[in-house]
């Protein structure tokens, strides 16, 4: 079927007969009628609760008081970054396990900071914390089904907060997100680290100079083998696999998709249209298992749902296209692809590499290293060596970090808003009712309500 023939309407209609969720009706015409019904109001959403967060400024903050929720291997590697930005004073931890916690405060006592309050009091502990008066914004990083009911509680509680990807994984909690952020007037972010990779910086200033021409296409992907890490028996290991057993989608949509949604400037003038999704067999967990695990271990018996390959294809509403892909359990090495197809070139990475038609290149790859000095972001330029001496994913860790601080400090619009969160994390729900219906397109929300239209900044 043409595009032009695709109507909003059939695109409902075809995610509403898939099996997620909304199935519960049942399979009669009635039930579809009722799951269609049921769909539409999540991809419409509910009548806003507030005002848009659209271009909020932070609040200055002189001191920027952190607190941070989940302290285990990513809380503790982001706690170092944000103590080694000037202006942060983390007043409070929490998580379930004691010795996850003890080794946070540590770390923030041989900072020279004073000992901040610590929360072990189960899996409800968060509550407790986010009343505190003394803290500006919460950090989360905790498993995902947590992201949503703490990021909730913490703006509730009058904070900004911000969490570790995806926000969310379901389109009625990414509303939710999107409300409640409105209502109480803070921020809630997704902390995408891989926006402010050194690469993905550098490209987008070469994109806003107009060097590769009007934007066509882009590709992203979390492509990293995680095998080893899905079966342990500690950390990730502890809940990350469960979620193979649960759902067909794109599990972790946003690393790939976030930079070229920059580049793109989606909710910023372009918006995400419509999407269709595949998925692989499901075999990489199932060998990996069979041939380190013992015979009689009990996750020999678990069922994984979720293919090995997951690839989604997004129109946006200017007529670009964009390819998302999710691989984290074949034997191959890291990639995020970070493609960006203009009219008159073209950036692919892994490795970093540039093609512009009037440097009359013949045809081949030219290295990204020329284009350097000119277009390096400010950020990089500022910072850089203090980001690549803590490591911290290379740098971009330590970046994100400051940035946001920056933004907190001087009173700023952040970077990354709940528009964004919500935006680069729906991919994930949308390509489970996809699948589920042989590669069926499916309507994007517009968690924006129609103000993304306004043109304006990412990261400037």
């Amino acid at each position: 079927m043409s595009e032009e023939k695709l109507s909003r309407r059939e695109m409902l209609r075809n995610a509403a007969l898939g099996s997620i969720g909304l199935g519960l009706f049942g399979t009669s015409a009635v039930g579809a009628e009722k799951s269609e019904r049921l769909l539409e109001s999540l991809i419409v959403g509910t009548p806003a609760k507030g005002k848009s967060m659209i271009g909020v400024p932070f609040e200055k903050h002189e001191t920027v008081r952190f607190a941070v929720i989940g302290t285990g291997l990513r809380g503790r590697s982001l706690l170092n970054q944000f103590l080694n930005v000037p202006g942060v004073k983390v007043t409070a931890l929490c998580d379930i396990v004691q010795e996850k916690a003890d080794k946070a405060k540590a770390m923030v006592e041989k900072a020279g900071q004073p000992t901040p309050a610590v929360y072990v009091k189960g899996d409800r502990g968060f509550e407790e914390l986010v009343r505190r008066d003394d803290i500006d914004y919460v950090y989360i990083a905790t498993p995902w089904e947590w992201h949503v009911p703490q990021q909730l509680g913490a703006m509730n509680a009058g904070k900004h907060v911000g969490s570790e990807v995806p926000a969310a994984y379901t389109v009625e909690d990414l509303w939710k997100l999107v409300d409640t952020s409105e209502r109480t007037r803070k921020h809630c972010m997704m902390l995408e680290n891989c926006c402010y990779d050194y690469d993905e910086l550098l490209v987008l200033n070469i994109v806003r100079a107009g060097l590769l021409g009007e934007l066509v296409h882009g590709e992203g992907a979390y492509n990293h083998d995680l095998r080893q890490v899905l079966f342990e028996t500690k950390d990730e290991g502890l809940w990350r696999r469960a979620h193979h057993t649960l759902r067909d989608s794109n599990l972790y949509p946003t690393h790939g998709l976030g930079p070229v949604a920059n580049y793109m400037n989606i909710n910023r003038g372009d918006k995400f249209e419509y999407m269709v999704a595949m998925s692989s067999g499901s075999l990489g967990l199932q060998e990996y298992r069979k041939e380190n695990l013992a015979a009689d271990d009990p996750r020999q018996k678990e069922v994984y749902k979720c293919g090995d390959y997951n690839t989604n294809l997004i129109k946006t509403n200017k007529g670009r296209s964009i390819l998302v892909q999710h691989n984290i359990t074949s034997p191959r090495p890291y990639d995020r692809i970070n493609l960006i197809q203009g009219t008159q070139g073209v950036f692919r990475d892994y490795p970093s590499r540039i093609y512009i038609e009037k440097d009359k290149a013949g045809h081949q790859w030219q290295p990204i290293d020329a284009y350097k000095e000119k277009y390096e972001h400010n950020l990089w330029r500022t910072v850089g060596e203090q980001a690549r001496k803590l490591g911290g994913h290379g740098g971009m860790d330590y970046l994100m970090s400051y940035r946001l601080v920056q933004c907190m400090r001087e009173g700023l619009v952040p970077d990354m808003d709940v528009y964004d969160a919500a935006a680069w994390s729906v991919p994930g729900p949308l390509s489970e009712i996809s699948v589920a219906k042989g590669s069926m397109p499916v309507k994007f929300p517009d968690f924006t309500r129609g103000l993304w239209r306004q043109t304006r900044t990412s990261i400037p």
